[in-house]
């Protein structure tokens, strides 16, 4: 079968087809996935029947593993995570708001692999926004504002004891096994605006929620500058709407892309299984 690359009508996004990606790959097949990543920012792979051992062997093809915090993994693995939600959970929809996977770390993973296992019939789309679409048509006032910016990245506000996720979302009936902790309240710097590291693209890394503030800015008008920010983010024109199938992998560039989760799928179980990869080898 011979590999075929559609890209989406939206500013990112693509299907591969004609690859069995827990076959023996080629180099030559490897590198083609790799570039188209890198060009599409967000990929799928439909009808791949990927058990977790498999998802680990694919995500290997990539490079090594990430560091994943916060979320325990799935029993008898250490690098596989459930992005799970049951048909009557009532607890807010986990990732419902733009971010970038661990962007907080040093040094934020590559890329996320995320399995569709349970599918529901409607709803639970992944949103994904191009940031160096956004990058590119930032406004002359706005790029003025956050040029040579170093940005405050924290995991504080989903996951301190305090935060979203931590003590109270505890009591809820959320079916995903998150684990707050007191390390969430450290931080790390981003610059705003920097080259991708692989294609030197100028993207936009990060966003508010993840990012807490801006390095020698006032609060009140760092917060000012993210909420402007983080609109502009994700305007339409930068946004592939992702809809799932049971069976496809989806894998995106943490480096050039938000994503979010979405609802509307009440009364229907949905699970996915994640990986991530810490950098391209």
């Amino acid at each position: 079968m011979n590999v075929s690359i559609r890209p989406s009508d939206a500013s990112c996004g693509a299907t591969v087809t004609g690859l069995q990606l827990d076959s023996d790959l080629s180099h030559e097949d490897l590198i083609l996935c790799k570039q188209a990543l890198l060009s599409h920012r967000v990929i799928a792979f439909p009808k791949q029947g990927l058990d977790d051992d498999a998802l680990e062997r694919v995500s290997l093809k990539f490079g090594p593993f990430g560091d994943d915090p916060f979320i325990a993994p799935i029993q008898g693995r250490d690098h596989i995570i459930a992005v799970q939600r049951k048909a009557q959970e009532k607890a807010p929809i986990f990732a419902e708001n733009w971010h970038t996977d661990w962007s907080f770390q040093a040094q934020p993973p590559a890329a996320t692999c995320l399995y569709g296992i349970t599918i529901p019939p409607h709803g639970g789309d992944t949103w994904f926004a191009d940031q160096i679409a956004a990058a590119k048509a930032l406004p002359p006032d706005l790029r003025k504002a956050i040029e040579g910016r170093r940005a405050i990245h924290s995991a504080k506000l989903p996951y301190a004891p305090s935060g979203v996720y931590g003590d109270e979302d505890r009591k809820t009936d959320r079916s995903m096994d998150i684990r707050a902790d007191g390390s969430a309240e450290s931080t790390t710097l981003h610059h705003l605006l920097s080259p991708h590291p692989d294609t030197q693209e100028e993207r936009i890394f990060g966003c508010v929620g993840y990012i807490i503030g801006i390095d020698g800015v006032p609060d009140d008008e760092a917060l000012d500058i993210l909420m402007r920010l983080v609109e502009h983010q994700g305007k339409e024109e930068f946004v592939y709407k992702h809809r799932w199938e049971p069976g496809m992998l989806v894998i995106w560039d943490n480096r050039s892309v938000l994503h979010r989760a979405t609802g509307g799928y009440e009364g229907y179980d949905r699970l996915l299984h994640r990986t991530t990869v810490k950098e391209f080898s």
